[in-house]
């Protein structure tokens, strides 16, 4: 039973300037958790405004920030991966971190939403941001899920050296097949997850690959992507709702 939702861009402020945000919401009344969605590096597409509007039919307000906002060119088609990696490439953590923070300040600005109760979740390069929201945002977000975030081991510092200021239930999913992340990487992550004692839950998708999720790209897995979308929405029913 998925809930009517309506869906609308809207311009959020940041230090450095304005910066466009898709939020989709339960059409009804009513109070509901929160939930950022962080982009691939592809921008903010219609691919991630989808999955925004199907975060808010299970009756949560999403709310996806362009994190491109400070570039001239703002979303890159999918068959054009180098023009996205160089993009990508040119972001700043910290900067990441004001926009994260502005829209999860757009979030708790709402009556309609329990500012209690907000999550983050992310595809690729907005993964390994998603692990850093929930170590840099730690007194806002209370559950994250982890597509495929790639680089969660590098720059300076690293998302993964500040696991220890994880203090929510964290959820990473990834693809065996995935030739963008080393499961050397992954192996990392679950072992620095395990030592600072973190709530964690992470799934391998063995038959999966990079982008598993996005039904927009060669690289969709069926079985995969409705498994880990099954579990997300389980997961952050238990912790938002």
């Amino acid at each position: 039973h998925s809930m009517d939702v309506t869906g609308a861009m809207l311009q959020l402020n940041t230090p450095d300037g304005k910066m466009e945000a898709y939020e989709a919401r339960p059409k009804d009344s009513g109070s509901y958790p929160g939930i950022v969605v962080l982009m691939e590096a592809f921008g903010l597409n219609d691919h991630i405004k989808k999955v925004t509007e199907r975060i808010a039919q299970e009756g949560y307000v999403g709310i996806a920030p362009d994190l491109y906002h400070r570039e001239s060119e703002r979303v890159v088609l999918y068959s054009d991966l180098q023009k996205a990696v160089g993009i990508m490439n040119r972001l700043q953590d910290v900067k990441v971190m004001d926009d994260v923070g502005a829209a999860i300040a757009r979030l708790k600005s709402q009556s309609n939403v329990k500012s209690g109760s907000i999550g983050v979740t992310g595809f690729c390069m907005g993964g390994r941001f998603t692990y850093l929201s929930a170590a840099h945002h730690n007194k806002d977000v209370k559950a994250a899920v982890v597509f495929y975030g790639g680089g969660i081991p590098m720059g300076k510092p690293s998302p993964l050296s500040r696991t220890g200021e994880i203090a929510c239930p964290i959820y990473l999913f990834f693809g065996g097949k995935d030739p963008l992340i080393p499961m050397d990487h992954v192996d990392q992550i679950k072992t620095k997850l395990t030592d600072e004692k973190k709530n964690f839950t992470m799934e391998v998708y063995p038959e999966a690959t990079h982008g598993f999720f996005c039904d927009e790209r060669p690289s969709y897995h069926e079985a995969s992507a409705k498994d880990a979308w099954a579990r997300t929405k389980a997961f952050f029913a238990q912790h938002l709702k």
